[in-house]
């Protein structure tokens, strides 16, 4: 794996020393928190202030860049009828500063983007913020809680399957079926204000 490579993972239910071996295992030496409020009310150990001690314990580092590229943003432009469009929300200049903090740091940092979410494909770590870096060129993989490593490129590939848009078309290109997968995801998961009509809550 090189050292450019990016990585991704969800803390989940996981105590904190199964997610610090899952990094481990991977060559993980650097944390991003892309979380917008870096707290759990079900895992308080990985509140802030608990996990990135133990952390740089463990010998990594820690970031927090949930204000960056977190999904609950503040920026009143980047919502519709109470729902963050994504979009909207990577175009944004505090949105593209995290993006170039991520890149430049994996030259020299095997880094793990961390966010809630166990499963990938459910959360803006995958279909935000990994989308975006791997339109600028970025490697990425996924790691599972149970320990897989699972590529960007795979990810997709089941995300496509996920909305039956895996064949082949005759009209449309496998990125064209693919940017209707990702919008589909997105409308699923992407934040939406607790005082709008739908208060989803997914997605931190």
């Amino acid at each position: 794996m090189s050292s450019d490579m990016l990585m991704t993972i969800g803390h989940s239910n996981h105590d904190l020393p199964t997610l610090i071996e899952l990094l481990r295992r991977n060559g993980v030496s650097a944390v991003a928190d892309v979380r917008s409020i870096p707290a759990s009310q079900f895992a308080p150990h990985f509140n802030r202030k608990s996990l990135e001690p133990a952390l740089r314990e463990s010998g990594m580092k820690y970031v927090f860049l949930g204000e960056e590229l977190g999904a609950r943003t503040d920026d009143t432009t980047c919502y519709v009828d109470g729902r963050v469009q994504y979009g909207r929300l990577a175009q944004t200049r505090k949105f593209r500063q995290g993006i170039e903090r991520l890149t430049k740091g994996a030259v020299t940092e095997r880094i793990a983007i961390m966010c809630t979410e166990g499963e990938p494909l459910n959360c803006h770590r995958t279909v935000l913020v990994s989308r975006v870096l791997a339109e600028g060129g970025a490697t990425i993989h996924h790691i599972h809680g149970d320990g897989r490593v699972e590529s960007h490129d795979s990810a997709m590939e089941r995300l496509m399957a996920k909305f039956g848009l895996s064949e082949p078309e005759l009209f449309r290109s496998p990125a064209e079926r693919l940017d209707e997968a990702l919008s589909r995801q997105e409308e699923r998961i992407a934040y939406v204000k607790q005082d709008a009509p739908d208060d989803r809550t997914a997605d931190v």
